[in-house]
């Protein structure tokens, strides 16, 4: 458990303060109303909400890269600011990795910095990345996904700024890489507000919680334990469900009360009004539950029928070593009902082969004709981001074999917490974890025979990843799974493993 920092001076200085804060995403879809909190130097914070919640516009807002709509927002002057960004620029992916990261301190400073390969192998070390031959001057895009958000993470933490902002620092770390990290984090002295769902991660440094509830959009600021705020945070809501219950059977009574004395007619009708008047007042008392604190229902990912033989055979498969491809010669056969986890470091090439696999266009691999494949992407690319919710799902029950049945498709969306106008809304903007939500109602409607998942814990609540594993674990086809999360694959039924090192 973490220690409140010392009563000084120093500690207690308020570096950020949102007064009264309100911003919305174009005309009609508030984020934040009149949100007031105080970030002190020193302190370690975590940002908690449900997906889509508004998060990261809140680092956006603290960065400067978004603008509130009323309110203030006060950074002491003097305060350094860095930024765990989501993405690598394409600008940036042709740079070398020191240039990479002279680009990144020079957000802190406008002078050149020399001598920065020691600073570089430091900080590499962090995010458990050293140990590349001629790391410094490799260039960005041949690293894989995974690496490349290990790097964004690294550009953050170089800065060694006064304010550290990491939006899911964890995604794309190994069990090594956290606890590397976890350490970093607990000897950094400087003040650090970090979004997670890595529940255990958070437990180890942070000593307080900044809780943005979507239904009211504004910020509760709570000190402590992560546990023991959870803990808080559910009681409050279990507190709120009875009463919200208590007040239904109040309603419900005043309501039939009215009915009886409406029928009788006469002076008991003004009786009757009196009673539905109450039964309204007692309507608006009703508290509005915290839907992100509920899981999404338990859900099966249906196979694609009569499915018959081999779905998938490997008989080869290429590797990345020290910048060289290396072939390997394996004999991998999958019939339905077999689950395969395959396993190596960042940058062996194991996202390499499931697009592979995916694409059809694989040399050592062959997906047997007609199989139906459901593709889930670290990174949503196989999303349309320009599509709505409502089109990519409805796309997704037509190449499940369905005609369009808006009823069961928005049953299905429900399910994931996708409802009212996120059914509207482009993939493009809605928050990581909610596109996650998405892919994987998009699985459910598209009944695949053959599942490719690499890394789908990133971005996803950890209240979710039980239920998804257990969704994972019934599945009948024939499934391949990348994740670096030991605990969720404990929970999934593996029937083979293709370790690309070994």
């Amino acid at each position: 458990m973490s220690k409140e920092p010392k009563e000084t001076k120093k500690t207690q200085e308020a570096i950020v303060r949102f007064d009264k804060v309100s911003f919305e995403w174009g005309v009609n879809k508030p984020i934040l109303d009149e949100v007031s909190f105080t970030l002190r130097r020193g302190v370690k914070f975590a940002l908690m909400g449900q997906n889509g919640a508004g998060k990261s516009t809140i680092f956006g807002l603290i960065a400067r890269t978004n603008t509130p709509e009323s309110g203030v927002i006060n950074v002491i002057n003097g305060v350094s600011i860095a930024l765990s960004r989501q993405v690598i620029p394409k600008i940036e992916l042709e740079l070398t990795v020191r240039e990479f990261f002279e680009k990144s301190l020079l957000n802190v400073s406008s002078k050149k910095v020399y001598d920065i390969d020691p600073k570089i192998d430091e900080i590499l070390e962090v995010v458990n990345l050293k140990g590349h031959e001629k790391v410094h001057d490799r260039i960005i895009k041949t690293f894989s996904g995974g690496q490349q958000a290990r790097l964004l993470l690294a550009s953050a933490l170089i800065q060694n700024p006064d304010l550290l902002l990491l939006d899911e620092p964890t995604n794309n770390l190994d069990k090594a890489g956290i606890a590397h990290l976890t350490r970093y984090l607990i000897n950094y002295k400087k003040t650090v507000l970090v979004i997670s769902h890595d529940a255990e991660f958070l437990n180890a440094f942070t000593e307080g919680v900044l809780y943005l509830d979507i239904y009211t959009k504004k910020i509760e600021q709570y000190v402590g334990n992560y546990f023991n705020v959870v803990k808080d945070i559910t009681a409050r809501v279990e507190k709120e469900n009875m009463k919200n219950a208590q007040l239904q059977k109040e309603i419900q009574a005043k309501k039939d009360q009215a009915n009886v004395f409406a029928y009788k007619g006469g002076r008991l009708r003004l009786v009757a009004k009196r009673m539905r008047e109450k039964a309204e007042e007692l309507e608006e008392e009703i508290v509005d539950v915290r839907k992100e604190d509920k899981a999404i229902r338990p859900f099966i990912i249906p196979s694609q029928p009569d499915l018959v033989g081999e779905i998938l055979k490997i008989t080869s498969f290429t590797t990345m070593k020290n910048g060289k491809i290396v072939k390997h010669k394996v004999n991998v056969s999958l019939n339905k009902n077999i689950h395969l986890l395959l396993q190596g470091p960042n940058g062996i090439g194991k996202t390499t082969l499931l697009e592979r696999l995916a694409s059809g266009h694989a040399e050592g691999e062959k997906v047997k004709d007609g199989i139906r494949i459901g593709y889930y992407r670290q990174d949503f690319s196989t999303l349309n981001f320009e599509d709505t919710v409502y089109q990519s799902l409805g796309s997704a029950m037509q190449e499940g074999g369905d005609i369009l049945n808006e009823e069961h498709m928005r049953s299905v969306a429900a399910g994931f917490l996708i409802t009212g106008e996120f059914i509207r809304t482009k993939i493009g903007s809605l928050s990581e974890g909610q596109k996650g939500l998405v892919a994987f109602a998009r699985l459910v409607l598209q009944k695949p025979g053959l599942l490719i998942l690499d890394e789908p814990t990133n971005h996803i609540n950890f209240r979710h990843l039980p239920v998804i594993a257990e969704a994972l674990d019934k599945y009948k086809g024939a499934m391949i799974i990348v994740s670096h999360v030991p605990d969720f694959i404990k929970q999934i039924r593996i029937d083979e493993v293709l370790d690309l090192e070994k």
